[in-house]
């Protein structure tokens, strides 16, 4: 499911899509009963991100010569992530994280000043959720909380998901609800107090077509209510009420004579806004020795603009945005027309009890990838470059 991150835009991830992960193992995908795992796992991440944009213009106060890069963003997010057996019928999981934000806001769409390299914000987000499972022979029932919260901006969400299996436990059918509240201060106080609630509902289908593949289907429809704007950015107002609609297919075949796995999948996401998106992605993962194996992955993404997005003037005499009279409007980047690609590679050692990996992935956005219609013009190109690195232990 396509979920929407603070501001509205589309991005990936919620309470509800964490409960239906598809298995990603190396080894074929086998028929078995539901149970609690016979071992813990503790794991610590850490996630260094770092976005630039190309400069296409000059604009009055911004440094920078046009064709340069411009540097925006950098994260650093160290984390920790327990899971607990408690018996043969249930397991605890809990997680938490701290994002260190730093850096310019986008050019041109914002009030916050990103015109030098200096950093033009600082913020801290704190986020972490619990999640308690119960397993039956043929099932089981998970119950999760979440919580974030950072110097303007608190989120706070709840689910409850419940998973059936056919008597061979081929077939396993889930179904997830989950309500999510926000509350919304900036520092800037164009709005006190502001809030959002966002109820999503998620019906999947898991099928072992084969003891080497296995197949996932998923529909999730969201509604959400309440305050959808940037107060940071100029001029941005969006409508008040949003419905998402997504729909998800993958499959995963292992290879006998390479020992390997392919995992594949497609996504379409439509809203109420006007934004239709699909995103297709591709991972191989191939063991290298009996200890480690590698990962490389690709993804394409491509979206429309909603239909109150416009683009800036690229006129200094309306810098930093010229003013639309129109009810609702955004020059946010994120709710334009666009293409995206991003090319990963992981590298993963298991050893004993022990399991450490590294991934890093490139991103990169721009109007003429788009497909299915032409992409927004006068956006600067949009670079962006992650590594994690992880360690984990069984106990």
């Amino acid at each position: 499911m396509a979920a929407t991150d603070r501001n509205g835009a589309v991005a990936y991830g919620n309470v509800v899509m964490a409960a239906l992960a598809l298995h990603t193992g190396l080894a074929p995908a086998t028929a078995q009963a539901e149970t609690a795992p016979e071992h813990g796992v503790i794991a610590l991440r850490y996630l260094h991100y770092k976005d630039q944009q190309d400069v296409k213009v000059q604009y009055p106060n911004y440094s920078g010569t046009e064709g340069s890069s411009f540097k925006r963003i950098t994260a650093k997010s160290p984390s920790v992530y327990v899971m607990a057996p408690i018996g043969s019928d249930w397991t605890i999981e809990a997680s938490a994280v701290i994002d260190e934000v730093s850096g310019a806001t986008p050019r041109n769409y914002s009030d916050v000043s990103g015109a030098t390299p200096k950093p033009g914000m600082n913020d801290y987000r704190k986020a972490g959720d619990v999640r308690v499972s119960r397993h039956f022979s043929r099932g089981g029932v998970s119950i999760g909380a979440s919580h974030s919260e950072e110097h303007d901006y608190r989120s706070t969400a709840v689910s409850v998901e419940g998973r059936v299996s056919t008597p061979d436990n081929n077939t396993t059918l889930t179904v997830g609800l989950a309500h999510a509240e926000d509350a919304i201060n900036p520092v800037n106080q164009i709005v006190v107090n502001e809030a959002k609630r966002t109820n999503e509902l998620i019906v999947g289908v898991t099928q072992a077509l084969t003891a080497n593949d296995l197949v996932q289907v998923n529909a999730t429809y969201a509604s959400g209510e309440g305050y959808y704007s940037d107060p940071y950015k100029n001029n941005d107002r969006r409508p008040d009420r949003r419905k998402q609609a997504a729909g998800l297919l993958r499959w995963n075949h292992f290879v006998d004579t390479l020992n390997a796995t392919a995992r594949t999948s497609y996504r379409y996401y439509q809203d109420s806004f006007g934004i239709a998106a699909h995103t297709v992605e591709a991972a191989w993962v191939q063991p290298v020795t009996r200890w480690l194996s590698v990962t490389p992955s690709a993804r394409y993404y491509t979206q429309s603009s909603a239909d109150f997005y416009y683009d800036p003037v690229m006129d200094s005499a309306y810098y930093p945005g010229p003013i639309v009279p129109q009810m609702f409007s955004t020059t946010d980047q994120r709710m334009s027309a666009f293409g995206a690609i991003t090319l990963g590679l992981k590298a993963e050692l298991r050893w004993a009890d022990w399991t450490t990996d590294v991934k890093y992935e490139r991103y990169e956005q721009r109007s003429n990838w788009r497909s299915f219609g032409n992409g927004s013009p006068n956006v600067d190109n949009f670079q962006a470059d992650s590594v994690q690195v992880g360690v984990s232990r069984k106990f």
